[in-house]
């Protein structure tokens, strides 16, 4: 049993850098650790890890993870999320990642798989203990309470997907006491037309452009037009970004804290157009700052150091013409979140350019593989 209340799978071994660093060779018998509390939620009920592999480059190591883990929900409350942290060391860029599972369904004693496929790197100086660490970041229950240190913000994220998937399966339902089966299957080719609706593509460069492309025309200032939610928490008020040729940069966003509760997150879309009409898929602009504080009805600027490329789906650089933005998610205070609800994601702005949620794409897949019984069956679980 390991200190500070944390149990290991396997024992803590001193590694042999030598033979890490002569061969691509898989990861040594205790090399990896998976991390659970006394009071942990989930108990571990087996691992396969034997595709994972380990590469000397330079000074680094680089970690091919492939891992097969099972846990059990060990609770007395149906699960409906977790999500995992995978790290290597702590310090240097590639060492830490993580693992989601939304939309879940896991009754008290159920087995569920988690899949680890990523790639870590690890300076090879570190020789001592294990070489990936796996921690329980938040588990979340049906009731929307959380577990977890929550350190990559898994409260946030794993509540809007649920509060997103609880939206869309009770319009699902609707859908299907309204028009029948044959009124959910067409719903469901709906889904899978708006996966293939945007024809234009972005491609978000963090921190911004190194340097001026020449072959870019001047940058100038663009400003937003918004799409308004009548009930939403947060209203955009003005914005701008920099713009030149295929390149959007820079967002400046106004937001306005219109509700009666203070809110510590706020994420906009933003969607941007050419000059023939045509959209991009929609591409987030989360606000950065940590520790966020917006209370009632004060105004903050959501300010990103980040680049958006637009293309056509052939791969050809398209200039852009104009950029919309809308509010997307807001975390209050009390870790509760807003998303938007399906009347507001249906404006003719932003039909095309919202993609499907996590659970609309899963019981896309689940109609795929079985078929309008199936879906059906899905959604009397809930």
């Amino acid at each position: 049993m390991r200190s500070k209340g944390q149990i290991g799978l396997a024992t803590v071994i001193l590694l042999c850098a030598t033979r890490l660093l002569a061969q691509d060779t898989a990861l040594p018998s205790g090399s990896i650790n998976i991390n659970l509390a006394k009071d942990s939620p989930v108990t571990l009920v087996g691992m396969i890890s034997n595709e994972s592999r380990a590469t000397a480059r330079g000074a680094a190591l680089v970690l091919d993870l492939h891992m097969a883990l099972t846990f059990r929900n060990a609770g007395a409350s149906r699960i409906h999320g977790v999500m995992l942290r995978v790290v290597s060391q702590e310090v240097t860029l590639g060492g830490k990642g993580s693992v989601t599972i939304p939309s879940m369904n896991i009754a008290p004693g159920e087995a569920f798989p988690v899949r680890i496929d990523m790639q870590l790197v690890r300076p090879t100086q570190m020789a001592g203990g294990p070489l990936v660490e796996v921690d329980l970041d938040g588990v979340l229950y049906q009731d929307l309470s959380f577990y977890g240190p929550d350190r990559m913000h898994s409260r946030r994220y794993l509540t809007a997907c649920e509060v997103e998937a609880q939206r869309d399966r009770e319009y699902l339902k609707r859908v299907l006491a309204q028009g029948g089966k044959e009124g959910l299957r067409q719903e469901i080719f709906q889904i899978g037309g708006r996966q293939q609706a945007a024809p234009l593509s972005v491609k978000v460069v963090p921190h911004g452009p190194a340097v001026t492309s020449a072959a870019l025309p001047p940058e100038h200032p663009e400003k937003f037009a918004f799409v308004e939610f009548p009930d939403s928490p947060v209203e955009a008020v003005q914005g701008w970004a920099q713009v030149a040729g295929n390149e959007a940069r820079a967002p400046n966003i106004e937001v306005r804290n219109r509700s009666a509760k203070p809110v510590k997150y706020v994420e906009l879309g933003w969607v941007l157009t050419d000059q023939a009409g045509r959209q991009s898929v929609a591409a987030s602009l989360p606000s950065a700052e940590r520790d966020l504080y917006l209370a009632p009805d004060k105004t903050f600027t959501v300010r990103q150091d980040t680049t958006l490329r637009l293309f056509s789906n052939s791969g050809q650089p398209v200039n852009v013409q104009k950029m919309t933005g809308f509010v997307n998610q807001v975390e209050f205070a009390d870790g509760k979140v807003w998303v938007p609800n399906r009347k507001s994601l249906q404006d003719p702005a932003l039909l095309k350019a919202v993609a499907p949620s996590a659970e609309e794409q899963r019981l896309a897949n689940l109609y795929n593989r079985g078929g309008i019984e199936v879906l059906v069956e899905e959604l009397k679980k809930f």
